[in-house]
C-alpha cells in the first residue's frame, strides 16, 4: 500500500490503520528484567507492513506517521528536507509518501536523535541524495557498538552511508526552501543526543522523543536519558511554544501547548509518587502494585509502553 493523505487523523484511526504500531510497541519492555533480544529485529521486520499516513500541517510542512518516529517533511525548490528517517524496512512506503507530497528530490535529512526507529532509513535516504545532519552524539552512537539495556539489544556500528556527515554541538540554523529551520540541543533527556527542530515561519516545533503524545515514553538510561532530563526538556519545550504552535511529538498525534503541559504534569506527578514510595523502602514490584499512574493508565498505557514499563523507568531515576 502507498501513502494515505489525510489532514485530520484521530488517535483511534491512527492506531487501527497503522499496522506498524504493534511493531513499534515491541520497543516497550514487557518485563523489566527479562528482555526479548529479538524485539529490535521484529520491529524492523514488521515495519515493512506499515501504512504511512501523510498529514499536511502549514507552511508547506507535512508529517509522515506510521513507520517509526514521526517524520516531518519540507519540500521546495531547494529539494526536500526530511526530519528523521523511520525504519529501513518501510523504505518503499516512505518513498511513496514523500513522492505524494512533491516531486522535489531529497536534499537534507536531520536526525532528532540516534534511536533506530528514527535513523534506520539514514542509509537509503543518503543514497537518494540526502546530506545527514545531527547532534554529535548521534554520530557517536551510530558509529560505534551501542548497548540499550532497556531493549536488551546491542547495536553494531551503522554502515558509512548512515552516519551523519554534518554534526553540531549546541545550535544550528538551516535555510532551505525559503524557510528558517532552527536546531537546538537538549541537555540529556530521552537520550544524550536529542535535538528540537523549529520551522520558525510556520511555528511548527518538532520535539521528537522528548514528547510522546498519549503514550508513556521510553527513557534510554543506557545513552544518557533520565526522568529528570525528560522533565527538563518538557519544561524547555513549554517555554518555547505558544498557544498557536503546532507541536510534532516523536510518537503519537500532532499536539499543542496544552498537551505538552499535561505531559509535563504526568511526568512530574509520576516521579513524585514513585520517589515517595521508593523512599519508604518499597520495591519496584510493590510500587507497580500501588498503581501510581492509575489516573492515566487507561489512555496512556495501551501503546508503546505499559504502566509497569514506565514506572520501571521512573524508578531507575529517583
Amino acid at each position: 500500500m502507498g501513502a494515505k493523505v489525510d489532514s485530520g487523523v484521530s488517535r483511534r484511526r491512527f492506531l487501527v490503520s497503522t499496522s506498524v504500531a504493534a511493531a513499534v510497541g515491541l520497543l516497550a519492555r514487557r518485563d523489566l528484567f527479562a528482555q526479548d533480544d529479538g524485539l529490535v529485529q521484529t520491529a524492523r521486520k514488521t515495519a515493512a507492513a506499515a501504512t504511512i499516513t501523510v498529514q499536511k500541517l502549514r507552511g508547506n510542512v507535512s508529517v509522515l506517521m506510521g513507520a517509526g518516529g514521526n517524520i516531518a517533511v519540507l519540500p521546495g525548490r531547494d529539494g526536500k528536507l526530511v526530519i528523521d528517517a523511520g525504519f529501513a524496512g518501510a523504505r518503499s512506503k516512505i518513498a511513496d509518501a514523500l513522492a505524494s507530497i512533491s516531486s522535489d528530490p531529497i536534499k537534507q535529512l536531520i536526525n532528532t536523535h540516534w534511536h533506530f526507529d528514527h535513523t534506520d532509513g539514514n542509509e537509503w535516504l543518503h543514497s537518494a541524495g540526502a546530506v545527514v545532519l545531527a547532534h554529535a552524539n548521534t554520530r557517536k552512537h551510530l558509529s560505534t557498538t551501542t548497548r540499550v539495556e532497556g531493549w536488551n539489544f546491542t547495536f553494531p556500528p551503522s554502515p558509512p552511508g548512515a552516519i551523519p556527515a554534518e554534526v553540531f554541538e549546541d545550535e544550528r540554523t538551516v535555510q532551505l526552501n525559503g524557510t528558517t529551520i532552527a536546531l537546538k540541543r537538549y541537555a540529556p533527556a530521552h537520550t544524550d543526543s536529542d535535538i528540537s527542530v523549529h520551522f520558525t515561519e510556520a511555528d511548527i516545533f518538532h520535539v521528537a522523543d522528548t514528547f510522546w503524545n498519549d503514550y508513556y515514553p521510553f527513557i534510554d538510561y543506557s545513552t544518557g536519558g533520565s526522568i529528570d532530563g525528560m522533565i527538563r526538556a518538557t519544561e524547555a519545550n513549554l517555554a518555547k511554544v505558544t498557544d498557536k504552535t503546532i507541536v510534532i511529538p516523536g510518537h503519537g498525534e500532532i499536539g499543542d501547548k496544552s498537551q505538552l503541559a499535561f505531559y509535563r504534569d504526568l511526568l512530574v506527578g509520576t516521579r513524585e509518587r514513585v520517589a515517595a514510595l521508593k523512599k519508604q523502602g518499597k520495591s519496584l514490584e510493590e510500587i507497580v502494585a500501588a498503581k501510581p499512574t492509575a489516573a492515566t493508565d487507561a489512555k496512556w498505557g495501551n501503546g508503546f509502553r505499559s504502566p509497569k514499563d514506565f514506572i520501571g523507568d521512573v524508578f531507575q531515576g529517583v
